[in-house]
């Protein structure tokens, strides 16, 4: 049954990202050039037009791309979490013909747009990965790690999806509640600025009270620095992860009796 619910997700999936491009000339070329695109642009802006320095182990702070690379590799992580959230808030509403199909595993429908957004986020971290190689001439072995960055990321984005999907269902505000949340999100996330310039009681708590904040520093000290950092924290996010996704999960499934009568 599990086999069965697996093949039936990578269907859904694979269907849902190839419906973003279906009908382009470019086709499954598009996420390339979108993450190509915004690296090109955030690089631009930050270290050429602003010139903002940063210092990173083995980037240079002379290093015009440096700024670039940092700010995007925050990007990534934060885009896949935003973007698939946002998508999945209105999975179940938008899916309602699905809903009512008493054979269909109604658990996988938040899961789409997050694997998709996942996946088209790839992209754009394959080419920061690219990016760093070729301006330090290596690539990092901290990158092995990655995949266990990828479990908490998604938990936590899934924890948050079951609860909006399932609560969108009876309250249909909660998507542009959740659009809200994620801007002022962004803007108390280091993304944008780094964490040093944040007034010494709040830097130390930071990491501790906004996961998406470890999130994006462990991108970067894993791609960017070569190196282990926030350990702690890191383990931190897993925990909160783990609670937030099966708490999700069980106030989905306990809901989702009621989708049909409700749609």
């Amino acid at each position: 049954m599990r086999w069965v619910k697996f093949k039936l997700l990578s269907a859904l999936v694979r269907r849902d990202f190839e419906a973003r491009y279906k009908g382009s000339v470019l086709g499954r070329l598009w996420p390339v050039i979108n993450q190509l695109s915004q690296l090109l642009i955030y690089t631009y802006v930050f270290a050429i037009v602003l010139q903002v320095k940063l210092s990173l182990k083995e980037l240079s702070q002379d290093n015009p791309f440096t700024f670039g690379l940092w700010l995007f590799s925050g990007l990534v992580a934060w885009i896949a979490f935003s973007g698939g959230l946002g998508q999945a808030a209105s999975s179940v509403v938008v899916q309602s013909t699905l809903v009512k199909k008493v054979v269909f595993p109604l658990v996988l429908l938040p899961l789409v747009p997050i694997l998709s957004t996942f996946i088209e986020s790839m992209f754009g971290l394959a080419l920061l990965i690219v990016a760093v190689a070729i301006l330090t001439g290596n690539l990092h072995p901290t990158l092995a790690l990655l995949p266990l960055i990828w479990i908490p990321q998604l938990m936590f984005t899934a924890g948050f999806a079951y609860l909006a999907a399932s609560l969108t269902v009876f309250i249909r505000d909660i998507p542009q509640a959740i659009g809200i949340l994620l801007n002022l999100w962004f803007y108390l996330t280091p993304i944008v600025y780094p964490t040093n310039i944040i007034p010494e009681p709040v830097n130390a708590w930071i990491l501790w009270l906004n996961p998406m904040a470890t999130l994006v520093e462990v991108y970067r000290d894993l791609v960017l620095v070569g190196q282990i950092g926030h350990m702690g924290e890191w383990i931190g996010l897993s925990t909160t992860s783990f609670l937030l996704f099966w708490v999700g999960l069980l106030v989905y499934r306990r809901l989702s009796y009621s989708f049909a009568d409700v749609l």
